[in-house]
């Protein structure tokens, strides 16, 4: 009959020294004398007697330290010391954490990439990885990468209507992990499951994305001769490139000028996070214009929301996304040329191509998901001081372009 029982464990005293209390078949557990139980099994490997930690109690029972201790026991009848293979598992586990998403694309673009495609191809090909995915999985081990982490991705890809690109990003990224596979790095391909795989077509919102179209647009933002309040959304929809429904819905109470930012709360977000997004100059001044008109909230309740942007029949009411399309038909642009949730591809297309800022900034800013190398995603101060400076280069970017100033230096994040 085996000799430990919980009871006779949880009832052990604590005595001066660390003293052992046995089971069967060479388990036995530690009682030190700060109260702490560790499992021990001893055994003899090669005519070598050795000792291999099993846990501690009570977080492994008795029973589960006895299903150790047999587990133990069967490898040693099959020639394998217990101790030497839990060595190489956790220095295996250590080699597989630092072989990153990263470094091996790094390495397959070295060893594959390079010699199979000419230079401008091998060019683009790494650009999609470093503004589609290495911002999201790039510090991650490359064996943690799932099916539903590439899902995201090319989701991310969708939602700005570029479903072609979004196919080329599922072939890379399959391309990197048979690299890591033949490599006994990883064990399956994520991007396998997703082979002929039908998506519902994303959809699309127009947008400008070449300089001379931005100018005029921004021309015809500044010309527009409706309602300030129109003209208002219209111009911090291209400088800070939220979400329409997150523009429209701006508050007062939300706006610190002073400090130059503005701080969506989390009820109003597509993503259930608070978002923080700093404002340039120019944002500042149009916002300082409109204060007069809709920031002193006369008449309304003091628990009523200050909307910057009101209905133009109940200042109760935001101002609504078809007034801001209207607006748009009104400037000379069809819905196939701009819409409102154009600015955000706008931006984000000019910042990386031209302006030649860091993806996971520009993601970041646009409130996407942007994990971390653990796997969490960045809170909304993060990257705070990049951020403010991307956006007063993006505002004073537009302003040239609307001075009709082409000689723009590429800019790039610090």
């Amino acid at each position: 009959m085996p000799v430990l029982t919980d009871t006779t464990i949880k009832r052990a005293p604590r005595k001066d020294k660390p003293y052992n209390l046995s089971d069967e078949r060479g388990l036995f557990i530690v009682i030190n004398p700060d109260g702490r139980h560790y499992w021990r099994l001893r055994y003899t490997f090669a005519g070598k007697r050795n000792t291999l930690s099993l846990g501690v109690f009570p977080d492994v029972s008795l029973a589960s330290a006895r299903l150790r201790r047999d587990d133990g026991r069967r490898l040693i009848a099959q020639g394998i010391d217990p101790a030497l293979q839990r060595k190489e598992e956790k220095l295996a586990q250590a080699e597989a954490s630092e072989q990153t998403f990263r470094a091996v694309a790094e390495r397959w673009r070295e060893l594959e990439l390079a010699k199979h495609a000419n230079p401008d191809t091998a060019a683009l090909v790494w650009r999609r990885l470093e503004l589609n995915v290495l911002p999201y999985v790039g510090d991650r081990p490359i064996a943690s990468i799932k099916i539903a982490d590439v899902m995201l991705m090319l989701d991310r890809i969708r939602e700005r209507g570029a479903d072609v690109t979004a196919r080329r990003v599922k072939l890379i990224i399959g391309q990197v992990c048979r690299f890591a596979i033949r490599r006994g790095l990883m064990e399956h391909d994520p991007t396998y499951a997703l082979r002929g795989e039908k998506r519902a077509k994303a959809k699309s919102h127009a947008a400008f994305t070449k300089p001379d179209d931005v100018a005029r647009l921004m021309t015809a933002i500044h010309g527009y001769k409706g309602s300030p309040i129109v003209r208002g959304a219209l111009a911090l929809s291209a400088l800070l490139f939220q979400r329409p429904g997150e523009i429209r819905r701006m508050e007062w109470s939300e706006l610190d000028l002073d400090a130059a930012e503005w701080s969506i709360p989390i009820e109003k977000m597509k993503m259930r996070r608070p978002h923080l997004v700093p404002l340039s100059e120019q944002a500042i001044a149009i916002l300082r214009e409109l204060q007069p008109l809709t920031g002193h909230g006369l008449g309304l309740k003091p628990d009523a929301p200050r909307y910057v942007f009101p209905g133009a029949r109940s200042r109760l009411r935001p101002l609504s996304e078809n007034a801001l399309r209207q607006a748009m038909r009104t400037l000379g642009f069809s819905n196939e040329e701009m819409t409102p949730h154009g600015f955000r591809a706008m931006a984000r297309t000019m910042l990386d191509e031209i302006l030649r800022f860091r993806p996971d900034i520009i993601e970041h800013q646009l409130s996407h998901e942007v994990l971390d190398p653990n796997g969490r995603a960045y809170n909304r101060t993060s990257f705070l001081d990049e951020r403010r400076r991307m956006m007063q280069a993006w505002a004073d970017y537009l302003d040239s372009l609307q001075r009709g100033d082409s000689k723009v230096t590429p800019l790039r994040a610090a």
